[in-house]
């Protein structure tokens, strides 16, 4: 049986925005997705930095094809990414995975932060998912310490579900129940 994001064509045509675009990763994106995973700013609620010199080993030349994998451009630029990840019900860090088996994230360049890039982004991505797998709820799930990643949540209308300790903090689950009705264009 296809999970909810193996049933669904990938990659679609890229997702304009007002600013932004959304498409596929492709090979000139591995510079700065290794600067992402880098980057200090970026890892404080993700568990840190990876070493550059480890990912510039690993990372390859030719990105995988994963649905719901969006690299984010401003001006034909790569300024973050936007996933919609399978949860795995046998992670001992997953919770409440019978509430939503997809889950949102996303990781931008410290110079875009404070724009409102990542809700312009992570709305069209819903709006995808809206679109390719209707009626498909979606976790979101952040440290508490993380104020700004709340405040997105909270924008994009994710509810509060539960409050859990992992990895020496303590963490924010939240649901996002798509509308029946189309979402609005942004």
């Amino acid at each position: 049986m296809k999970t909810e994001l193996e049933s669904v064509a990938w990659p679609p045509p890229p997702i304009k925005t007002e600013r932004l675009v959304l498409r596929a990763a492709e090979p000139r994106d591995r510079t700065t997705t290794i600067e992402l995973l880098a980057s200090p700013e970026v890892g404080t609620y993700i568990g840190g930095a990876q070493p550059r010199e480890q990912l510039e080993r690993a990372l390859p030349d030719a990105p995988r094809r994963r649905a719901g994998h969006f690299v984010v451009e401003l001006d034909g630029t790569m300024i973050g990414l936007v996933t919609l990840d399978e949860r795995d019900p046998n992670h001992p860090a997953q919770r409440r995975v019978d509430l939503a088996k997809v889950e949102l994230g996303y990781l931008f360049l410290p110079t875009s932060w404070g724009n409102g890039y990542a809700t312009e982004a992570c709305t069209a991505a819903l709006r995808w998912l809206t679109e390719a797998r209707p009626r498909t709820p979606v976790a979101l799930t952040t440290q508490t310490a993380n104020t700004a990643s709340l405040r997105l949540a909270t924008t994009l209308g994710f509810t509060e579900t539960t409050r859990y300790e992992a990895w020496k903090a303590e963490q924010w689950l939240g649901i996002w129940t798509p509308p029946t009705n189309a979402l609005p264009a942004g």
